[in-house]
């Protein structure tokens, strides 16, 4: 993934805030309003990927909103499935204690790390963008010599000019 802009794996809940009615809850209306700042205003700063578990889950729900989701997604470039990304899936679902039916999480994780990306892109501040789990993904891909993505949400990520 040579390039000189930085690379990016987003994961669903980035294309389910931009699909998403505004919601009633003031911190999710501002993540809202934050990720479609971050769309029009800073993603053609990145590279962004995404992979078939990313369209697997942009696909379920009300079909009317999945559309819309996958509107989002249509031009991104979809990452290959390999054993590795499958390996490294189930070690981080284990090593990361994320439970069996959150575990595209760790599929989510896996291809970032595994295509040696720069940026995971979420508002699943559960599995992913917490600090426990980025400290425990850190110190165990360290451990084993892989390098670790920021993991982040769009905020983080808005240009600072």
């Amino acid at each position: 993934m040579t390039n000189n802009k930085p690379t990016l794996y987003m994961e669903t809940t980035i294309p389910s805030y931009l699909a998403a009615r505004p919601s009633r809850d003031l911190i999710v209306a501002a993540n809202q309003q934050a990720t479609h700042e971050w769309w029009s205003e800073a993603k053609d700063y990145f590279i962004i990927y995404i992979s078939q578990a990313v369209l697997v889950e942009a696909k379920a729900g009300d079909p009317k909103v999945a559309s819309q989701r996958l509107k989002y997604l249509e031009r991104l470039e979809i990452l290959p499935a390999t054993e590795e990304v499958e390996k490294m899936a189930r070690e981080y679902q284990y090593v990361l204690d994320i439970p069996e039916k959150s575990a595209l999480d760790a599929v989510h994780i896996a291809y970032a790390v595994v295509y040696g990306l720069d940026y995971l892109l979420t508002w699943n501040c559960k599995h992913l963008a917490h600090g426990e789990v980025r400290r425990k993904l850190k110190r165990f891909n360290t451990s084993i010599g892989l390098e670790t993505p920021e993991i982040v949400t769009p905020t983080e990520l808005m240009r600072r000019d």
